[in-house]
């Protein structure tokens, strides 16, 4: 008898229907997969005989085929074991059930126990588009699944559970969600702007960063507080919007890093790869594609810390992902594409001893040392970061103060009404913040008066700027200006953008 059961591939972040046709045929007892089957898709043989044994069903003693359609699709992961199993069940009459409209994804194991599967957000939204009205999904990852509406959802703990349910003896309640986006509160951050001494212009460049989602690097000597200000960035971030959290949590989902109480990730993230970072590692690879850091820290930061010990090749593959917003992954079995819209924070010393310009401690390096240190970055990368901020030594009389800064929480205020304008200013289209902004956008968002204008020329001609430098000055002005509710960019909101821009070449 021939049975087929649907389930599901994850193709970098998309999913993709596969249908598991299962025929038991006259012949000696023997399981064969076809389909383009990777070495965890054929050691299902054994946990699904196992599974079966140990649930108290009967495995059958015949020639079992079991085809994975499409045929020229790599399957991989254990995620096929339970709608294997099932489409075994049904074809050796077992169950009679209609299947047609569901969708069964778990790994078995050989007790019968349903395990965790990676993805399931993907394949949720998949069964949603393709008309499917039932997912059978690990109890562990009911919640996850259950983020997709206009689903049914169960929970499967066991397959001696679903087989239960599917003949109709003791049914498997729906999951039903009490997640609530909007009521999470905020987590507790690793450090708060009121704890920073010193450094008002510093914080003053990171709520700006922050409040229009653009890239910053930090260059000082050691013990500035470059670190420290760079992992207090979470802290006035914006809040997530459920689109934005979806698409972190999908990410997540597929990498199998989704926490197993967090169906879904409502903070932005905040990566920090050590220096030793691989290429692959950062933009994403591998045989078959993974996401890397540059896609982990979607809608949220990555931080680079010690900017020029990072490999030449690991910095420079970045340049594309920062301006497209996506990262684009060619192999020989095809091209996937991850999304890379994160916002870079970068921290550097001006020297290897870092003490270069220092007006304390004298720089022991030579000026060849510094400009072979510096050249480590190049000017490409360098122009696609819009601002650029010195972080001086900060005074005893500062550090030894108990009067504390301006609060993370006043700070994210006024970060969350500037992306509420930028919002409002992009709603019906895909950009979510002014650095997002193309050339079209700023000719149409950033109109500037003839002081403006006048302003621009004096810098492009001083700075040496570039068109590119050009456009992210005009975006950052525009952030400036949604900062103090202003309608119209001000010549003093250019000022400010303008002094952002690097003074030497590094």
């Amino acid at each position: 008898m021939l049975a087929k059961v649907l389930s599901c591939a994850v193709i970098g972040l998309e999913g993709a229907i596969i249908e598991v046709e299962v025929d038991i045929s006259r012949g000696l007892p023997s399981l064969t997969i076809v389909g383009l089957p990777d070495a965890a898709v054929q050691e299902s043989r054994e946990r699904v005989r196992s599974a079966i044994k140990n649930s108290g069903l009967v495995y059958p003693g015949s020639r079992v085929t079991v085809n994975l359609a499409p045929a020229d699709l790599r399957k991989e992961g254990p995620a096929y074991d339970l709608p294997i199993a099932v489409g075994l069940l049904i074809a050796s009459e077992q169950i009679a059930a209609d299947v047609s409209s569901s969708l069964f994804v778990g790994e078995l194991s050989l007790d019968g126990s349903v395990r965790h599967t990676n993805g399931i957000l993907s394949m949720a939204s998949l069964a949603k588009e393709r008309g499917l009205t039932t997912v059978y999904v690990p109890m562990s990852d009911a919640p996850e699944a259950a983020l997709i509406e206009g689903l049914e959802v169960f929970p499967v703990d066991s397959l001696g559970s679903l087989v239960a349910h599917l003949l109709g003896y003791v049914l498997i309640p729906p999951y039903q969600t009490d997640f609530d986006f909007g009521a999470d509160d905020l987590p507790p951050y690793e450090a708060d702007m009121s704890e920073i001494k010193g450094q008002e212009h510093v914080k003053r460049a990171l709520e700006v960063a922050a409040a229009g989602g653009h890239n910053v690097i930090m260059v000082g000597p050691p013990g500035a507080g470059k670190t420290l200000l760079s992992r207090s960035i979470p802290s006035i971030l914006p809040r997530l919007v459920i689109d934005e959290a979806l698409d972190i949590t999908r990410i997540y989902s597929v990498s199998g890093m989704l926490p197993p109480e967090t169906p879904l990730i409502v903070h932005r993230p905040f990566r920090a790869p050590h220096h030793t970072i691989s290429h692959a590692g950062l933009v994403g690879g591998g045989r078959w594609p993974r996401p890397g850091e540059i896609s982990l820290a979607h809608r949220g930061v990555l931080f680079l810390d010690e900017l020029p010990e990072f490999g030449t090749r690991v910095l420079e593959v970045m340049r594309q992902p920062m301006e497209d917003k996506i990262v684009t992954i060619s192999r020989a079995q095809g091209t996937l594409t991850f999304p890379a819209n994160f916002m870079l924070m970068a921290a550097m010393n001006p020297c290897p001893c870092g003490y270069f310009g220092d007006p304390v401690k004298e720089c022991t390096c030579s000026l060849s040392m510094v400009s072979r240190y510096q050249k480590r970055i190049s000017g490409p990368l360098l122009d696609r970061i819009d601002i650029h901020i010195e972080v001086p030594r900060v005074d005893y009389d500062k550090l030894s103060s108990d009067r504390l800064g301006e609060p993370s929480a006043q700070i994210r205020e006024r970060v969350e009404a500037a992306r509420g304008i930028q919002r409002r200013r992009f709603e019906g289209t895909e950009l979510a913040c002014n650095a997002d902004m193309g050339p079209a956008e700023v000719r149409q968002y950033c109109e500037v008066d003839q002081a403006g204008k006048s302003l621009l020329r004096a810098a492009m001609q001083q700075l040496a700027m570039s068109a590119r430098a050009y456009h992210r000055i005009l975006k950052l002005a525009r952030t400036i200006a949604d900062l103090a509710g202003s309608e119209r960019i001000e010549t003093a909101h250019l000022a400010e953008a303008i002094q952002y821009r690097p003074r030497r070449q590094m």
